[in-house]
């Protein structure tokens, strides 16, 4: 009897993680609840269930539990392949210590029949709270090099370049969004700018055109940052409109006592993804690997100008 109660109550446990999830998905609440509550209360889950009898096999099962939801985002079609990827270093070690802690409460007697589950309810409320007031901040991303032209032959290259050549750096043929060219319609502040990616334009209206020293630019219109990996025919999970935001960006070209520029680009932007801290771990990576394709573009066409 014990036992069948125990697998009503992991069922109905599990039944309640995967609607918070599919639910936190459709809202777009891509925050502490996602990354941080459910991964721990799917460890707990997994231990609970096994009756884990040791420590390594609590934190293999809760780890294990997490692995399986995953590839259940990607069997839905919820998710993508590298998203599920960017994910798991959070989701595997929450999973490890939500296993441990559901197998430390369950060998205490006044929890020994199930009620140390309950211990994630209170946690779950809390980030749900904090996913629905949490306003994303405005990051920096400064990327330079060092261009052998004066400024004066790199700043229409700034302004505008032609097609650059299909990627060869390995993140960019995991579906991550890279820029391929770049126009320009006018001149001068009231100008718009193209840069055009391979999931669509940014649209850059010129807030300062200091030439040939600054070039500034407000972005009034972002692409998707990447094309999901999935066994579907296309996946579109709401974090790819509308979280990864570019807000400003500019070129600054500093002459150089050798007659050569110092050639930075800087992006300001937002993600609205929790923990903060985490996801711009990749954000920064990625934004920095765009900034370095651009830069080296504009340096080869600088130098070949001679």
């Amino acid at each position: 009897m014990k036992s069948n109660n125990r697998l009503i109550a992991a069922a109905a446990f599990g039944i309640l993680l995967i609607a918070v999830s599919v639910a936190v998905i459709h809202f777009g609440l891509y925050g502490l609840t996602l990354f941080i509550a459910l991964p721990a209360a799917l460890g707990a889950l997994g231990s609970w269930v096994i009756k884990a009898q040791s420590t390594g096999t609590a934190i293999a099962a809760g780890m294990t539990a997490n692995a399986i939801a995953c590839l259940g985002f990607l069997a839905w079609g919820l998710e993508g392949i590298t998203c599920i990827f960017m994910a798991m270093p959070l989701a595997l070690p929450l999973g490890a210590l939500g296993g441990w802690l559901a197998y430390a409460a369950t060998h205490k007697r006044a929890l020994a029949q199930g009620t140390a589950m309950l211990m994630f309810l209170p946690v779950g409320l809390g980030t749900m709270g904090f996913d629905l007031t949490a306003k994303p901040h405005v990051f920096q991303v400064r990327s330079s090099i060092e261009i052998a032209a004066p400024p004066e032959k790199v700043w229409n290259n700034v302004v505008s370049f032609s097609e650059l050549p299909p990627p060869s750096e390995w993140y960019f043929k995991t579906g991550l969004a890279y820029p391929m060219r770049a126009r320009i319609d006018g001149r001068g502040p009231g100008a718009v700018r193209y840069c055009e990616f391979s999931t669509g334009p940014f649209v850059e209206p010129i807030q300062v055109w200091d030439e040939p020293r600054l070039l500034r630019f407000s972005v009034a219109q972002n692409p998707a940052p990447m094309t999901e990996w999935s066994p579907y025919a296309k996946v579109l999970p709401r974090h790819l409109h509308g979280y990864l935001i570019s807000k400003q960006g500019q070129f600054l070209l500093t002459p150089l006592p050798n007659g050569h520029t110092l050639l930075e680009g800087t992006t300001w932007y937002q993600h609205g993804l929790w923990p903060e801290t985490y996801w711009t771990i990749w954000s920064q990576a990625v934004i920095h690997g765009i900034h370095m394709r651009v830069l080296v573009h504009i340096k080869n066409l600088s130098e070949a100008e001679g």
